[in-house]
């Protein structure tokens, strides 16, 4: 270990000399050239991901995960403490009467994906119990697929009467635990995983990977390189309003012609591992951008929805 730890040391200082060297020559811009194309280098994100657990997916902001496995009607709270995941809690559910992913309002179904928690609704019908935490269901992706249906909510049982065992298309679970659930959370940074069956965890080799690309695709898409941009996207790309990939990509390159100096920025980047039922090995990414150009300055959430295939990201929805 303590040979590791200077060997770093080591390394740090020679590519610190390096860049101290390469500023006296050329300049900032040079040297912020050279971190940006560290960034891209997948060697450097397999070496930042080493000693992090990465199971439930990599978290700069989000600091709890709430992992639903339908078949197996059960829900578990995992909370991030510095690189690793620790299990909090795990309780039995009542989920949709009906198996499968949701497409449709009424088919009794819950959905599988990754899903913010978005409000802490009271007062509501006994036959919730005490609250309900609502989902972002449906999400962009959910939208550009053209799912229908609202109101997914965690909540509780009714208060003094039996209820089915099934609901139609909740989470519920039992007043005290989900009271306690919610007591362990931050509404705010906490995301919900839900999966058919077993939940599948996340690899260090795709995470490396998608971190890599993030900053490839961020780097063609500041330098204007179109090309290059829009190989990162599937040619099944959709938006939420069904924007399809051709007309994607007319939009983009009229907008890349002007060839503006650009000045993107991410940070507080949330990596969620998004079961699906299409079989895709998919990821939901949101984060903070910083966009900043003669016509245009934004700042606020980016989200992505992407799958790797064949060691390679597609992008398959934005917002």
């Amino acid at each position: 270990m303590f040979r590791f730890v200077v060997f770093l040391v080591v390394t740090f200082n020679i590519y610190a000399q390096d860049l101290v060297t390469l500023y006296r020559y050329e300049g900032i811009n040079s040297v912020e050239k050279e971190l940006e194309n560290k960034l891209k280098d997948i060697t450097y994100w397999r070496e930042y991901f080493k000693d992090k657990n990465v199971d439930f997916g990599y978290y700069e902001l989000k600091k709890f995960v709430l992992v639903a496995q339908k078949e197996q009607s059960e829900i578990a709270l995992y909370e991030r403490t510095g690189n690793d995941y620790k299990l909090i809690l795990r309780n039995s559910v009542i989920v949709g009467e009906n198996q499968g992913d949701k497409y449709t309002e009424g088919d009794k179904r819950t959905p599988e994906g990754a899903y913010e928690l978005v409000e802490k609704k009271v007062g509501l019908d006994s036959f919730y119990g005490p609250f309900a935490l609502v989902t972002s269901y449906p999400n962009v992706f959910d939208q550009s697929l053209d799912k229908k249906g609202s109101g997914i909510w965690i909540h509780g049982m009714p208060f003094n009467a039996d209820r089915e065992k099934f609901t139609k298309g909740c989470i519920a679970l039992n007043n005290n635990e989900l009271e306690n659930l919610e007591k362990n959370i931050d509404l705010n940074k906490t995301i919900l995983l839900t999966a058919e069956n077993n939940f599948k965890k996340v690899s260090k080799e795709d995470m490396a990977t998608i971190f890599s690309t993030i900053y490839k695709w961020k780097d063609a898409w500041k330098y204007s390189n179109i090309e290059e941009y829009l190989s990162f996207y599937s040619s099944d790309f959709k938006r939420a309003d069904k924007t399809g990939f051709s007309l994607f990509s007319e939009q983009k390159r009229s907008v890349f012609a002007k060839n503006e100096q650009k000045t993107i920025k991410f940070s507080n980047i949330d990596v969620s591992p998004y079961p699906n039922s299409l079989g895709k090995n998919m990821y939901k990414i949101l984060m903070d951008e910083e966009y900043i150009s003669p016509s245009v300055k934004f700042n606020g959430k980016k989200e992505l929805f992407l799958e790797i295939a064949n060691n390679q990201v597609k992008i398959l929805s934005e917002d």
